[in-house]
């Protein structure tokens, strides 16, 4: 089964410059920990796969590691992975693929990384995506995601830190364009479900990797000008997916204007303004806005398939 990268990601992705200049980096305290769960902190010269490595945002991070990781960076999109080769990253090696055609041999990774990434069930939540994972993890390998989570982008049952980020929220699920991404909470059911096939337990099921899965999180807060602000906020692939006439009724030279009556919903950058310019409380003395969030990470490790399978 393909998991051709989805129109609304290549769509989305499409102004990769335009990603790699605003959308965040990762808390070091959340990278770290990350990599401890995955053991290959201060593991020196660790194979590490960075699958939907986009731009590289991560990858970064990895190769500033004094490990000296041998990383493999796996991307499908062509604008994002040639923005990834412009950056001749050290120790780095580009290559395309996907989630269930990635091009290394089996066993030859020591942990494997998905960072960040949007479309979670379509890209990577079904079966052939875990057993692809599995299959290049080397034994006792441990797969690991990580997201950086604004509380704009946030999932509704999350405790928002400013009324006006609970706002802004709201106006993000308003426009949500029916691609499951973290906010929906999706993601698990691939990995739950390795044991919802049978009422024998672990040992019948035969899951790929170990549950439950452990997750933690880092809160991180940045200040950003209302313009750096609006420029992040457009990263959202479902705002940057808006056609030519609607991205023209968001730009930021155009903020009295209002969407096509025929959308039958206010200009998401009036409704998004109208909120920040109600958070005086939450401005430095630059004028810039306190921006809150957390950035997400969990780990399982792959199960060795050869004694389960045998019934060892």
């Amino acid at each position: 089964m393909s998991t051709a990268l989805a129109d609304v990601a290549k769509s989305g992705f499409a102004a990769a410059s335009s990603y790699d200049q605003h959308r965040p980096s990762y808390p070091t305290e959340a990278v770290e920990q990350l990599l401890k769960h995955l053991q290959v902190s201060g593991l020196r010269g660790a194979r590490i796969l960075d699958l939907a490595a986009g731009t590289g945002k991560f990858t970064e991070l990895l190769v500033e590691r004094e490990e000296q990781f041998d990383i493999i960076a796996v991307e499908p999109h062509h604008g994002m992975r040639g923005e990834l080769e412009r950056k001749s990253l050290k120790g780095v090696t580009v290559l395309e693929g996907d989630a269930v055609t990635i091009p290394l041999e089996a066993q030859s990774v020591d942990a494997l990384i998905v960072a960040q990434t949007k479309l979670i069930p379509a890209r990577f939540a079904h079966d052939e995506a875990l057993q692809e994972f599995h299959r290049v993890l080397v034994p006792g390998g441990v797969f690991g995601m990580i997201w950086n989570v604004e509380d704009y982008n946030a999932p509704q049952y999350w405790t928002i830190a400013t009324p006006w980020e609970s706002k802004i929220r709201d106006i993000t699920w308003s426009f949500d364009d029916n691609h499951p991404r973290f906010r929906h909470g999706q993601w698990r059911e691939v990995f739950d479900k390795q044991l919802s096939t049978t009422p024998f337990g672990i040992q019948a099921a035969d899951p790929l990797f170990s549950l439950p899965i452990g997750e933690d999180f880092v809160r991180f807060s940045i200040w950003l000008s209302r313009k750096a602000f609006w420029e992040r906020y457009q990263t959202l692939s479902q705002i940057s997916n808006l056609n030519a006439e609607q991205r023209a009724v968001i730009n930021l030279e155009v903020l009295d204007r209002v969407v096509d009556a025929d959308l039958e919903q206010q200009d998401i950058k009036s409704k998004a303004m109208e909120a920040i310019e109600k958070s005086e409380d939450e401005r430095n003395d630059k004028g810039e806005l306190a921006l809150h969030g957390r950035t997400v990470f969990c780990w399982m490790n792959a199960v060795p398939s050869d004694p389960l399978r045998a019934g060892g």
